[in-house]
């Protein structure tokens, strides 16, 4: 064979400089395009695997999160605004709409046929044990909506992505990826700039001990929040066993039913259902308003509850973390515009960072479930 060689040093290192250059640039341009490629193919592939009533009912459920959870936080603030004293009515209020699950919940037993599932005693003390504290984390809550804008609870709420990635991690053993781990940060420094910005953000009739307090309660209430969701998801991986959508309901009527029960407990013994007719008296708007906003915030809420629980069910985690990041704004600039919360700008930038932590977050969770699948069907 015969060969040739180019003695010539220029030559040759313009061979090198065009061979770097058509190696580099393709790799770039065919990564781009090869991610755009698969995120197309996978989202046809996903709506063609699932038939049309599916995308139907993913599309209501996730209207329910966005529409009743913002609703359910402006009834809340609204009760304390207008005169309302009681953080036991709204935890109460919070878990008095579980007849709703339970009326959906129904149905599927009768017209699919299903069986309830077997109530032993780990099943009962593991709905006992999330009931309780479901009950003292909406109490937490309360104690947040009665002290801070609606706004800023939503903010500060938000944190509860973190800790349900950190209880998830310890408890569960999911994934912590450097993406989520970033969020966890990025969503700590959005909590640390709110807590800056107190003197811009705190009501004129609230005390800095009273900011404060409802600033403590509301990361408390998020972080408990955390902890509940890590252990209904090692419920289902321990005991149910299976992840089925009348299986969530079950627990989701269980728990609420439970909690229900521990803050009715509460209400007697502060004597909340006696105080409930003054307080409506009372009340700036009278009496009817002051049925509206409590039948309303239950409603709303149960509403949210199983808006979220459909998208788990019917989506993923990551879609319910992505409707969960697009509620936080919904509820803030609501508030702003319904309930004329302040914004400052050191909330405008908390708000910006909680959003890109979201967007950490579900990078992250993404990222894991790529390549646990990709492990898994190798």
């Amino acid at each position: 064979m015969t060969t040739f060689k180019d003695d010539n040093p220029h030559s040759n290192l313009s061979v090198r400089l065009l061979m770097d250059e058509t190696t580099e640039h393709p790799t770039v341009s065919f990564s781009y395009s090869n991610w755009m490629s698969n995120v197309k193919k996978s989202t046809r592939e996903a709506y063609e695997a699932k038939p049309f009533s599916h995308w139907i009912l993913l599309l209501f459920s996730g209207a329910a999160m966005l529409i009743a959870f913002p609703a359910s936080s402006l009834l809340s603030r609204l009760y304390f605004s207008n005169g309302g004293k009681s953080k036991w009515i709204i935890s109460w209020v919070a878990v008095a709409g579980w007849p709703i699950t339970c009326l959906i919940l129904l149905p599927t037993y009768i017209f699919q046929k299903i069986k309830p599932t077997p109530l032993n005693a780990k099943l009962l003390l593991s709905y006992v044990v999330l009931g309780f504290l479901s009950a003292a984390d909406n109490l937490m809550y309360a104690y947040a909506y009665a002290y801070l804008p609606a706004s800023t609870s939503s903010l500060l709420a938000s944190s509860s992505l973190a800790f349900s990635a950190l209880f998830g991690y310890l408890i569960v053993k999911n994934p912590l990826n450097a993406s989520v781990i970033n969020s966890i940060v990025i969503i700590t420094g959005a909590m640390a700039i709110i807590a800056l910005d107190s003197s811009s953000d705190r009501y004129s009739y609230i005390s800095n001990s009273q900011y404060f307090a409802g600033f403590f309660w509301d990361i408390m209430g998020s972080a408990l929040h955390g902890l509940i969701f890590a252990l209904s998801e090692l419920l289902f991986v321990k005991l149910l066993g299976r992840r089925s959508f009348h299986v969530a309901l079950e627990q989701q009527v269980m728990v609420s039913l439970i909690a229900f029960a521990f803050t009715t407990l509460g209400m007697v013994v502060s004597n909340d259902f006696q105080g409930m007719s003054h307080e409506a008296k009372s009340f700036k708007g009278g009496e009817t308003l002051y049925t509206q906003v409590l039948v309303w915030s239950a409603v709303t809420f149960q509403l949210g509850v199983l808006g979220a629980t459909a998208v788990l069910f019917l989506a993923s985690t990551v879609m319910a973390g992505v409707l969960n990041a697009v509620r936080v704004p919904i509820t803030s600039v609501a508030a702003v515009i319904l309930m004329h919360d302040p914004m400052s700008g050191f909330k405008i930038l908390s708000l910006v960072l909680t959003f890109w932590g979201f967007s950490s977050y579900i990078y992250g969770s993404s990222s894991s479930n790529s390549n646990t699948q990709a492990s898994s069907s190798s």
